[in-house]
């Protein structure tokens, strides 16, 4: 489904059809690991899911762009962090791979020595910036971030179930679009019910579009009709 002229929802990844490139935010490698050691019991199997997602999103596809947060720990690189980067980068094997680092990501630079690693990516008119801090300077025609980990909680009765989205609109004179997280062991922030994350999407979100993933790609109009 296209989001944009020239950019595709591609399950949880954008696609720039013209420059064959794939954006995917938010991994966590980890993740399951950290909820294991504070007691919390979650299998640790939605990393595997997510490699094989990621399988089926890279027909076609040329460079791959990591928007920040490849890993969960701030600090040092866990035996699964280990084993998961590995395993991620065997996937990618033959494809181009720029990551644009995140607040999860301050060790990255000393680890993946070989892999092209910056601060944010111009490719052409897009932006794409992880979203923890706001680029001052920047007026692109689009910008694209992650860090939110989009979700939005849909109500049925009592009952309020969350589902990863994207979100489009605007800030300032740019069109925004907001990805989900890639790690499968949560849904995200639901954006109608959490204090935002991203200063990005610090603003007034009714006017914004929403795409829900589910089995397929949803487009289920502004927020304002959900809330």
């Amino acid at each position: 489904m296209l989001i944009h002229q020239n950019i595709e929802i591609r399950d949880l990844g954008l696609y720039l059809v013209k420059e064959k490139t794939l954006i995917i935010s938010d991994i966590h490698i980890g993740y399951e690991e950290a909820l294991n050691r504070q007691g919390i019991l979650v299998p640790r199997v939605f990393f595997k899911e997510f490699l094989s997602r990621l399988g089926k999103m890279l027909e076609n596809v040329e460079t791959v762009v990591l928007n920040g947060d490849i890993k969960h720990e701030f600090a040092g690189m866990s035996s699964t962090e280990w084993k998961g980067s590995k395993e991620l980068f065997e996937l990618l094997a033959g494809k181009k791979i720029i990551i644009i680092q995140g607040n999860h990501d301050p060790v990255l630079p000393y680890v993946f020595t070989k892999t092209k690693i910056v601060p944010f990516l111009h490719i052409g008119e897009i932006l794409i910036v992880h979203g923890d801090v706001v680029l001052k300077e920047e007026n692109p025609d689009v910008i694209i971030i992650g860090h939110e980990h989009c979700a939005i909680g849909l109500k049925e009765g009592v009952r309020t179930e969350r589902f990863k989205c994207f979100l489009k609109g605007k800030y300032n004179r740019s069109t925004l679009i907001a990805m989900p997280s890639c790690n499968l062991a949560t849904e995200g922030t639901d954006i109608t019910r959490s204090e935002r994350l991203s200063p990005y999407l610090q603003q007034n979100l009714n006017s914004f579009d929403v795409f829900i993933v589910s089995d397929k790609v949803y487009a289920f109009g502004k927020v304002r009709e959900l809330v």
